[in-house]
């Protein structure tokens, strides 16, 4: 089996959720450099619905980036491969690690989002920025 093909499996457990998201909320969806990028309102509305007020404009579960539409996928891409990097090292333990990183940053008295050690990696080898006008509304003064 070849390294890549086995970055795919490990990571299947953590990208096969992301493909269902994509399918149910009807997005849009095409392959870009190994990965399956998907976009839409039916992923927008659910970005709302399970982080209301966090103004989520992407997301990666595994191989697979979700997106509000295709200026997000363009302004987030190379943070979200940041995370796909995260998510074939880790593979079936990416989001159980997230989510307890997550707990981590806000029982410290940070930030669930921005002081997770994922994100800090993600922000600090791909900072969205300025180029990404809907994250700024949303990215508190200290990140901006």
């Amino acid at each position: 089996m070849t390294r890549r093909a086995a970055a795919y499996l490990w990571a299947a457990p953590t990208s096969l959720p992301g493909l269902l998201l994509a399918v149910c909320t009807g997005a849009r969806m095409a392959w870009r450099d190994g990965v399956l990028e998907a976009h839409g309102r039916g992923v927008a509305r659910w970005f709302d619905l399970v982080a209301p007020g966090r103004g989520i404009i992407a997301m990666t579960l595994g191989h697979v980036v979700l997106a509000r539409d295709e200026v997000a996928l363009g302004d987030t891409r190379a943070h979200e491969r940041v995370h796909v990097a995260q998510c074939e090292r880790w593979g079936a333990f990416f989001v159980p690690a997230y989510l307890c990183a997550s707990a981590i940053a806000w029982l410290r008295g940070g930030d669930a989002y921005y002081d997770n050690v994922f994100e800090v990696e993600a922000w600090r080898v791909a900072p969205i920025g300025a180029a990404a006008p809907a994250v700024l509304d949303v990215l508190p003064a200290s990140r901006r």
